[in-house]
């Protein structure tokens, strides 16, 4: 269904737009958002049909309706200083109401919602949360839960309306506009050394991008993206529906790349219309910045990068007009890697060849969907401790999983099937990296490299 602007008005809560929700919690260092693990809701004129794959949350007292969710709190290290419930109504003719409900905590969690009907609903039994008035169609509302939510736990809630003009709200199938619980931590992180986190080849239609979302939500810092964000197509429904619910909601902190699937629609206007300036210059994939003692820049794989190529002219000008003593960057397609469904892309040893004139210091890739680390190499692949440049692939960020093929030379550890993301905290001269694995798996791979 179409999204359109949330209109503005004065409420008794808090209306902000998407927009504003996913600046807003990415600015609060201690702050981490949840969609629910279930939500749905039950009519008493059918009482025995279950709707927990609905897009809608329907409340209304004629007839009788009410709604369920359930969030899983976890990673939170200290106590919760704020816990808010934000709901959008759906933007059809019919959603909005004058009475957007009350919200109850519930004693029961154990419910499932591909099983809820009125039948059998779980009881809301618990204390009143808060109460919406008036409510408009396509808009974000808040309540206050802090009474509820108070630390790692699961959580479930419950809505009804004395209204017989009842409100519909958009469930977590609905993507973008699914309820968010958001939840600050009282105990922010002491200052350190900059944390750069990332990965590649992230958002589909599977469940392996929402995971490894959770992982960003427990790691401040600066986030990359190595290409491929938005399978297949990196059309703008694509972004809007796989990227935004997960790693969307850290688009604020995000300096992203482009892969080739972002360029499957032409001139990858999906990729470049959704992340706006955090692309860099309009069109062009490529630019830098910096973070503490470093230099980083994001590359374009998907344009020329021969010698002498705008993009190679400009990185080697970037590169001798920067001051600081240590370099990184990150594209997609990788010039070093042992998977079977890539081969290396030779067509980058221009912009590699640059950055190790400059005595750049570490080079992050994707493409293929594992995770890989190379000892320090020069262009060609040779082993040099002295002025090479360590790599990676983090293709691990969500899509499903390639296999290695031919080992190559230089290679030190490798892993399948794991998801996650790779974590690199950015010493004044020196840099720390760490595979973080998504909940339930084991694999790790962590180190130290000094710059040159």
């Amino acid at each position: 269904m179409s999204r359109r602007r949330a209109p503005l008005a004065v409420l008794s809560t808090v209306i902000v737009t998407a927009a504003t929700l996913t600046a807003s919690t990415a600015a609060q260092a201690a702050t981490t958002t949840f969609t629910p693990t279930a939500d749905t809701y039950v009519d008493n004129g059918s009482t025995g049909t279950n709707y927990g794959t609905s897009g809608q949350l329907g409340i209304d007292n004629s007839p009788t309706k009410r709604s369920f969710l359930k969030f899983t709190v976890s990673g939170i290290t200290g106590s919760v200083s704020n816990a808010k419930l934000r709901i959008h109504t759906d933007d059809v003719s019919g959603a909005e109401s004058p009475n957007g409900g009350t919200f109850r905590a519930m004693s029961t969690v154990s419910w499932t919602e591909t099983a809820v009907t009125w039948a059998n609903q779980p009881a809301i039994d618990g204390a009143t949360l808060g109460s919406l008035g008036s409510v408009v169609r396509n808009a974000w509302y808040e309540v206050d839960v802090t009474s509820y939510v108070t630390g790692n736990g699961t959580y479930s809630i419950g809505i009804t309306s004395s209204s017989t003009d009842g409100a519909d709200y958009d469930s977590r199938e609905s993507g973008s506009t699914a309820p968010q619980l958001v939840v600050t931590d009282g105990t922010i992180p002491p200052p350190g050394d900059p944390v750069w986190v990332g990965a590649g080849d992230i958002a589909d239609s599977g469940s392996g991008d929402t995971a490894t979302a959770a992982l960003l939500d427990n790691i401040q810092g600066t986030v990359w993206t190595t290409g491929d964000n938005a399978y297949t197509n990196g059309t703008a429904s694509e972004f809007a529906n796989y990227y935004e619910p997960t790693w969307g909601r850290h688009k604020a902190r995000t300096k992203p790349s482009p892969g080739n699937h972002d360029y499957n629609t032409s001139g990858a206007t999906g990729y470049y219309n959704y992340f706006g300036a955090l692309a860099g210059p309009s069109g062009r994939g490529y630019y830098s910045y910096d973070l503490g003692n470093w230099h980083i820049v994001s590359l374009n794989s998907n344009i020329s990068m021969s010698a002498g190529s705008a993009q190679e002219q400009w990185l080697r000008q970037d590169l001798a007009a920067s001051t600081k003593p240590c370099t990184a960057a990150y594209w997609h397609h990788p010039l070093f890697t042992s998977g079977a469904n890539h081969a290396p892309s030779t067509a980058t040893r221009p912009l590699f060849q640059a950055l190790y004139d400059a005595n750049a210091d570490v080079v992050v890739f994707g493409h293929n969907h594992q995770y890989e680390r190379f000892a320090p190499q020069n262009p060609t692949g040779g082993l040099d401790n002295s002025r090479g440049i360590r790599t990676f692939v983090a293709g691990m960020g969500g899509a499903g999983a390639y296999g290695f093929g031919t080992i190559r030379p230089n290679s030190e550890a490798r892993n399948t099937g794991t998801q996650g993301v790779l974590k690199l905290t950015l010493h004044s001269n020196s840099f720390d990296w760490q595979f973080v694995p998504v909940a339930g798996k084991t694999y790790t791979d962590s180190g130290t490299t000094n710059c040159h």
